[in-house]
C-alpha cells in the first residue's frame, strides 16, 4: 500500500482549521506564525510560499520578513528578538540554509522555546531525548503521525533509521525510541548497512541519496519511510529509496513526491497551533 502524505496532510490541515478558529473566538486574535527568510535561496522561496499558502488555508496570520543575503549578524538577531516579544506571533520559523556568514546557532539560540515551530532550540531537543513534553522537528513527527494514523504498530518492532542530521535523523530515532521501538541509527561509517536495513520492520531513511535504498536492502512486508528529496539521472524528482523496486516487497511505503513532504508542513502549522494554545493556559 502507498501511503497518501498529501491526503493525510490535507485531513490535519482541516482539523487545525477548526482549531485555528476556536483559538480566534476565544483570544480575539488570530494565531501567527513569522518565517524569516534570509538571502535568496530558490528552494527556499518554494518553501515558504507552499507554507504561507497552508497559513491561509487554515487560518493562521503568516508574518514574512525576507531579508537580503548580505543581512548581518546582529540585524538577523535584533528582528528574531522584536519576534520574540511580539504577542502577535505564536511560532518563529528561521528558514533552513542560511547564508554561510551568518551563525545559525546563535540565531536558533534567540528563538523562546515556547516560540519554536521547528523544534529546532537546544530546549525542545533535550526534552525529546528526555521523553518529555515539548516541540518536535516537523519532519519526523510528520512520520510518526503518518505511522499512527496507518495503524503501524510500533511498541516492540526494530525499527532502522538511515542518517543521523540534527533535522531528520536524531530526532526521529528519539521519536521511535520513545514509542518502545527498538532503534537502530545507521550512516556513512557503518558497517553491513544492507543487513541492518534488510533487518527492519519499519525503514525510515533520510541520507539525500537517489534512490539509494534497493529492494535487496528491505525486508519483506517492512514498512518504508522515504524522507529523501532528489533527482534522478534524468533530472525527474525522487527520494532515497528506489521506489519501483522496494514497492513490491513493503507492505507500506511513501512515495516522492507526495509522502513525507506534505507532513512536514501540516506539522509545523500544528506546532505553531500548539503554541498559542498554551498562551490561554
Amino acid at each position: 500500500m502507498i501511503i497518501d502524505g498529501k491526503g493525510i496532510a490535507r485531513e490535519i490541515r482541516e482539523e487545525l482549521k477548526v482549531r485555528a478558529a476556536a483559538f480566534e473566538e476565544k483570544s480575539g486574535k488570530k494565531v501567527g506564525l513569522a518565517v524569516v527568510c534570509i538571502g535568496d535561496d530558490p528552494a527556499s522561496k518554494v518553501y515558504v510560499r507552499n507554507k504561507i499558502r497552508a497559513c491561509e488555508e487554515v487560518g493562521i496570520a503568516s508574518h514574512v520578513h525576507a531579508l537580503p543575503a548580505d543581512t548581518t549578524q546582529e540585524e538577523a538577531e535584533r528582528l528574531i528578538a522584536r519576534l520574540a516579544v511580539d504577542p502577535a506571533v505564536h511560532g518563529i520559523l528561521l528558514q533552513l540554509p542560511l547564508p554561510e556568514h551568518l551563525d545559525k546557532e546563535a540565531l536558533f539560540c534567540g528563538i523562546p522555546t515556547e516560540k519554536d515551530a521547528d523544534g529546532f532550540s537546544d530546549s525542545n531537543v533535550g526534552r525529546l531525548a528526555l521523553n518529555k513534553c515539548g516541540t518536535v522537528s516537523c519532519t519526523p513527527l510528520g512520520v510518526m503521525e503518518l505511522l499512527k494514523r496507518y495503524h503501524v504498530t510500533v511498541s516492540g518492532k526494530h525499527a532502522v533509521v538511515v542518517g543521523r542530521s540534527n533535522i531528520v535523523g536524531r530526532p526521529m530515532a528519539l521519536l521511535l525510541l520513545n514509542a518502545d521501538a527498538t532503534v537502530t541509527v545507521c550512516h556513512s561509517r557503518t558497517q553491513n548497512l544492507k543487513e541492518i536495513c534488510a533487518s527492519a520492520d519499519i525503514l525510515v531513511v533520510a541520507v539525500g541519496k537517489a534512490k539509494f535504498i534497493q529492494a535487496d536492502m528491505v525486508k519483506e512486508g517492512a514498512v518504508v519511510i522515504d524522507v529523501g528529496m532528489d533527482r534522478d539521472e534524468n533530472g525527474m524528482l525522487c527520494g532515497d529509496v528506489d521506489f519501483a523496486s522496494v514497492q513490491n516487497k513493503a507492505a507500506l511505503i511513501t512515495p516522492v513526491p507526495g509522502g513525507v513532504g506534505p507532513m512536514t508542513v501540516a506539522m509545523l502549522l500544528s506546532n505553531t497551533l500548539d503554541a498559542a494554545e498554551r498562551t490561554l493556559k
